[in-house]
């Protein structure tokens, strides 16, 4: 098994945890979040990781050194002179694996219940380009789906825009979800990232915009109350609850 791990970051919502640490080194139950990254993929499954970086980039390389690279197989994308979003740093790192097997993309900030081993085995048997993990949970921007729970489209009900690649886009016979941070890309993906022209993207507009040429299939988080984005620190104690139910 295949993943990244988005670790690039700046962390500005963090504050003065990231003053002098890179966000991935930041710590939810007494270990920087990469660690407790690192080993749940581990635990899946994973071998082969990439781990982009960019603030504090040397700091993140010498702690993999330092930790023997957990005994895990763990390749650096170093956007140090550049930060190439998540639609960028993906097309990067999947240049770093020497295999066609599907990628487990996992944001550092993110500590969920999601069973990562069951994930990977539904992308490989659903055969979609993309599997995105889904939740019906508050948010004002939410990705929508068809009854097939194919990605149709976006909208952001605060000001009612949306964006499709579908000309009959109709949000309202679709079911929306909010995205978890957590997601398989096959090496089809490839070919249309090389599509875009911009260094610097984001993947979930990226997803948007080629909905109509990949299959980008849903599956939704049942306990989206076992999900934080770790991102802010008044949400580093419920990271690390999540922790200590899902990631031993």
């Amino acid at each position: 098994m295949n993943a990244l791990i988005f670790a690039a970051g700046l962390g500005t919502r963090l504050g003065a945890y990231t003053g002098d640490t890179p966000k991935a080194l930041v710590h939810v139950a007494g270990k920087p979040m990469l660690e407790h990254q690192l080993l749940h993929l581990k635990r899946a499954g994973v071998n082969t990781v990439v781990v982009n970086v960019h603030h504090f980039a040397d700091k993140i390389v010498d702690f993999i050194d330092r930790n023997g690279a957990f005994g895990m197989d763990i390749r650096i994308s170093d956007e140090t002179d550049f930060l190439l979003d998540t639609g960028g740093g993906l097309r990067k790192a999947l240049q770093l694996f020497d295999n066609d097997n599907p990628v487990l993309v996992h944001n550092v900030d993110i500590f969920s219940s999601v069973n990562l081993k069951e994930l990977y085995n539904s992308h490989l048997s659903d055969k979609s380009d993309v599997t995105m993990v889904v939740a019906d949970r508050d948010t004002a921007r939410k990705l929508y789906f068809d009854g097939h729970r194919n990605l149709t489209g976006w909208r952001n009900s605060a000001d009612g825009k949306t964006r499709s690649a579908f000309a009959d886009f109709d949000y309202t016979q679709c079911k929306p979800y909010a995205f978890q941070g957590i997601h398989v890309v096959s090496q089809s993906v490839r070919r249309y990232l090389d599509e875009v022209a911009e260094d610097k993207f984001g993947i979930t507009g990226f997803y948007i915009d080629y909905a109509n040429r990949l299959k980008i299939s849903a599956v939704e988080d049942l306990n989206p109350s076992g999900w934080v984005d770790a991102g802010k620190p008044e949400m580093l104690s419920k990271a690390a609850d999540i922790v200590a139910q899902f990631y031993q």
